[in-house]
């Protein structure tokens, strides 16, 4: 069976909510407990858009301790976009985002880092200890942002949903999707998949920063 596939690496610290993003937009589900992620897994979910083409997201969530990280960078190569994520009430989490995206711009062997696919996720938005501001994260994404490929910021909530179906939707508008050969039921990892529809046409409406 003939799919299109969009590699989406997911990036950050340990503890921003990486896993939980991924969980709320595959699963729509949220748990309090943490669990390290070690090396790098990933998770594919069906992207139906409304001119009727349909390409698989393989959401790919690799580790944020310093002592699984050098599992994890193995899978940045081949990306078509990467999720930068931070917590909103730790400011160390938004100022390693700098590093963050250095090392996934170098293990990816990525051509021209301003027009690599970027989207900024300040995660936690339900706890009420914010340190890092919007204009902050705005003038991250903008100081990283290329002239025909502006890095879009969100504020979310993995345990309420917030914003959460919206950044990650954002990334089919961004990226032109390559064309791969792919056996959506022929690998184990990726049997728990679900659709969603996309708009065809843009829209603002995405609570970015």
């Amino acid at each position: 069976m003939t799919k299109e596939i969009l590699k989406v690496v997911l990036i950050g610290d340990g503890g921003v909510g990486k896993t939980s993003l991924r969980n709320q937009f595959i699963h729509k589900r949220f748990t309090n407990a943490y669990k390290a992620t070690i090396g790098a897994d990933f998770i594919a979910k069906e992207v139906n858009l409304d001119d009727g083409k349909t390409f698989m997201l393989q959401i790919w969530d690799t580790a944020g301790q310093e002592r699984f990280q050098s599992l994890g960078v193995a899978f940045y190569r081949g990306a078509d976009a990467c999720i930068l994520v931070y917590d909103v009430n730790n400011y160390l989490t938004f100022e390693h985002l700098e590093r963050w995206r250095s090392e996934f711009l170098k293990q990816a062997g990525v051509a021209d880092p301003t027009e690599f696919p970027f989207v900024v996720i300040g995660n936690k938005i339900d706890i009420d200890e914010r340190v890092v501001s919007r204009r902050q994260a705005k003038a991250f994404a903008l100081r990283h942002s290329g002239k025909s490929m502006e890095i879009p910021c969100f504020e979310a909530s993995a345990k309420e949903g917030t914003n959460v179906e919206q950044a990650f939707s954002y990334i089919a508008k961004m990226v032109k999707i390559p064309q791969m050969e792919f056996d959506m039921f022929g690998d184990g990892d990726i049997r728990n998949t679900s659709s969603f529809h996309l708009p065809t046409r843009s829209s603002n409406s995405f609570g970015c920063c």
